[in-house]
């Protein structure tokens, strides 16, 4: 869908009128192409005194094109400069307050895991405050700590935590130029997993993702991996794959090497069938809401187990409390949640999702902040988050993990038939000032299947742009 507003802010002959009248100008999202990974370009890497992440770093970027800065040591910082001798490193010392106006940073990576007290926070303001006009459009920010539910000392527990209010904010006044700022907690125990979801945030991967965190823990990396294609010999079921949201992210799980069996209901046959061809897939034509949809499924994969579960198939009823039928607030609640429930509980039970495996479930940001007229898709898409929270434990067991992706405004076909004045705000109320594309939820789909994403479960990512309502 075009997005008419963001061609005329960036307009030749008109771009000038709206900065006259300090309207919002999108920035065209730089989104992952074939051939690129990590952020290219010049980044800088600081980190506070007593710093514990820089390692697992430089083991992520140690092999990409990169030039690579990092500050001269001050009283509040790290001296990096024995680290990265010491991996064999090239990177270049510099003074933060003698930083040219021309100098441009593609990707700044900050490890805050050595803050202990609140007074330590001020590396934060002495490492980021000469910085951060320096970002180049489309750059990314990452900084990375330790999660406070796992330090006992209420200082070290207390300044952890004051991390994610700064890079929300951070978020918001850098969103303008298309820049985007996550904040990684790594439990102790999983350093050397931090690399899956350090290189898919550095990367175009994430570009409409903003104000996330992601939460690494203990976990084990399947054998060997396939870097160009990590999704190399698994297969993978994505319901309601016909179109939209489930279409790209049955196409986006093949081109990383995954065998996609898409699932639609009777209807959309024809969309299926033509989806399925082109991926060099399989099909199931069922309704996951009936009786006899699990038995489907079951006995679909029972030769081929799957590695990869992404429930994604979901229905909107929009209606006020007060005028919802039961049938509104029924069928939407066993479309959305409880089919999910059926079908994972007979797959599980059966052992027909494969030790190491990878189930993804499609939330909301509705789930998260509400919205009006959704009492009963808001419950559905807040008890899918539910689920995700309390299934991680059991799961681990095996191996497997549970994430779940919370889409904001997505441009597809249901979107657009939204009135204007409502999808323009929907478009606008977000720090990158646009709508989301569908490949950018299936990237982060792909990016939570992956093998290498061991260290990560029981995630629930916004992709939104940092929505201006929710949290």
């Amino acid at each position: 869908m075009t997005d008419t507003y963001a061609k005329l802010a960036n307009g030749k002959w008109t771009s000038g009128l709206f900065k006259a009248l300090n309207l919002p100008q999108p920035v065209t999202l730089a989104r992952f192409t074939e051939g690129s990974d990590l952020i290219s370009g010049n980044v800088l890497i600081g980190a506070a005194s007593n710093c514990e992440l820089v390692k697992p770093i430089i083991h992520t970027l140690k092999d990409a094109q990169l030039t690579i800065s990092y500050p001269n040591s001050t009283s509040k910082l790290a001296n990096l400069n024995a680290q990265f001798n010491a991996a064999s490193l090239q990177a270049t010392p510099i003074s933060l307050n003698a930083i040219a106006k021309s100098d441009r940073f593609n990707g700044i990576i900050f490890d805050a895991s050595g803050i202990k007290t609140s007074n330590e926070l001020s590396a934060l303001h002495r490492f980021f405050q000469p910085v951060i006009k320096q970002l180049a459009p489309c750059s990314r920010v990452i900084v990375l700590g330790r999660p406070s539910a796992h330090i006992k000392e209420v200082s070290n527990a207390t300044a952890q935590r004051s991390l994610e209010g700064f890079c929300r904010s951070l978020a918001k006044e850098i969103g303008k130029n298309g820049s985007t700022c996550q904040l990684i907690y790594v439990q102790p125990g999983s350093e050397m997993l931090l690399e899956a979801p350090l290189r898919f945030l550095t990367s175009a991967k994430s570009a409409y993702i903003s104000a996330q965190v992601i939460n690494v823990k203990p976990g084990t990396v399947e054998g060997t991996i396939n870097s160009a294609k990590p999704l190399q010999g698994k297969t993978a079921l994505v319901t309601g794959a016909s179109r939209g949201i489930g279409a790209a992210i049955a196409e986006t799980l093949a081109r990383d090497g995954a065998h996609v069996i898409c699932l639609d209901i009777p209807a959309l046959k024809q969309d299926l069938e033509k989806i399925t061809h082109r991926l060099k897939g399989n099909s199931i034509i069922a309704d996951i809401t009936t009786a006899d949809a699990p038995d489907i499924i079951a006995e679909f994969v029972r030769e081929h187990p799957l590695d990869i579960i992404v429930h994604n198939a979901g229905v909107t009823k929009d209606k006020t409390l007060a005028r919802m039928t039961n049938n509104h607030w029924d069928v939407l609640m066993d479309i959305n949640l409880s089919a999910m429930e059926r079908i994972n509980e007979r797959l599980l039970n059966e052992d027909l999702l494969n030790e190491y495996g990878r189930i993804i479930c499609v939330s909301s940001m509705s789930g998260i902040a509400g919205n009006f007229g959704q009492t009963n898709y808001a419950t559905s898409k807040a008890a899918v988050i539910g689920y995700v929270d309390a299934m991680q434990t059991p799961l681990a067991a095996k191996h497997i993990t549970i994430n779940a992706v919370a889409p904001g405004f997505i441009e597809t076909k249901m979107t657009a038939a939204i009135p204007f004045t409502v999808r323009e705000a929907g478009r606008r109320m977000n720090s990158l000032k646009q709508g989301g594309k569908p490949v950018d939820v299936a990237e982060a789909i792909a990016f939570f299947a992956q093998p290498q994403a061991a260290g990560v479960t029981g995630n629930t990512i916004r992709i939104c742009g940092q929505s201006l309502i929710g949290a």
